[in-house]
């Protein structure tokens, strides 16, 4: 038979399990990281694998590059993708010791004067980058970039000097949110959701969930989608919903929502499942591998929050 050099994609096996479809789905399209996560949260996998999987994306810096997060290529290390592995390493029990320790120093050498991490930092321009993440010279401090990671810190009880500025750039920019993007309310959360000073994490997050109901940050009614507007410069179909907030029931950000909004985000999740067994990807694409590489990870995300929030997935 002649080559055409047009393969197309092979359908999933038929199956009612959502599990059994994303199954088929990663191992059809994901990276060896995700494969080995997929198998450490789903199939019994050790966290060795994915540890040793990680490592191929480590720099002698301490940082993290070559493409650990799609939209930044090339392999300088960059906040983004250290922050990406220090997620997995949380996700697995293994965000301690030396390995740790080496991140560590490596944010402290990239953070800004106030303490904080830049979205992407400054560093050689000549590698692809998404062009909602630009590259630049002076780059300030991004609560995206630090929140998430010196609440990951602070939940595997990490001490180390650079969380002490760190944390206290994260209460600044927290409690002077008044027109929050909700992307910063995620990067909020995170942090508020292992902060060390729980009676003062909880009225933060009191606070920030009133911003998001009273500003409409979160759709809570998917059925009438086109009733809640899309921030500024996000892509037309970059809603955000309640589980996008609240990742698990023990998360400040579910006392946001009612039992039944909560209960009509995870179904809507849930439906969500593409016919090829992945998640789709809701920011914008600007070209082909970044996409292909996120939706394996979009889709793990999107099994984990469902079984965090009790929902069957098979």
């Amino acid at each position: 038979m002649a080559e055409t050099g047009v393969f197309p994609s092979p359908p999933p096996p038929p199956a009612a399990s959502p599990l059994f479809r994303a199954e088929h789905f990663v191992w059809l399209t994901a990276r060896v990281l995700e494969q080995r996560l997929f198998a450490h949260h789903f199939l019994n996998g050790g966290a060795d694998p994915v540890e040793t999987a990680l490592d191929a994306y480590g720099n002698e810096d301490g940082g993290y590059g070559h493409a650990l997060e799609p939209d930044l290529r090339g392999p300088v290390s960059r906040p983004l993708h250290t922050a990406y592995a220090l997620r997995v390493l949380d996700s697995i029990g293994r965000c301690g010791g030396r390995r740790v320790e080496r991140v560590c120093r490596y944010l402290t050498s990239v953070s800004t004067a106030d303490g904080a991490l830049p979205a992407v930092g400054p560093g050689r321009r000549e590698y692809p980058a998404a062009p909602f993440v630009p590259i630049r010279d002076d780059p300030p401090g991004d609560l995206l970039a630090t929140g998430p990671v010196v609440g990951l810190l602070h939940r595997n009880e990490v001490w180390h000097a650079w969380l002490f500025r760190a944390t206290d750039f994260c209460w600044q920019r927290i409690e002077s949110l008044d027109t929050p993007h909700p992307y910063e309310v995620e990067a909020a959360v995170a942090f508020l959701d292992s902060a060390p000073d729980r009676p003062r994490a909880r009225a933060a997050a009191d606070r920030l969930g009133r911003l998001v109901r009273a500003q409409r940050l979160a759709v809570l009614d998917p059925a009438r989608l086109g009733d809640w507007p899309v921030a500024p410069g996000y892509a037309p179909a970059e809603h955000h919903f309640p589980h996008d907030f609240a990742r698990g029931p023990a998360s400040l950000a579910r006392a946001w929502f009612t039992d039944e909004e909560m209960a009509r985000s995870l179904d809507f999740l849930a439906g969500r499942q593409q016919e090829d067994g992945g998640w789709p990807l809701t920011w914008r694409r600007w070209a082909p591998a970044p996409a292909l590489e996120a939706r394996p990870m979009a889709t793990i995300e999107a099994l984990r929050t469902l079984r965090a929030h009790g929902r069957v997935i098979g």
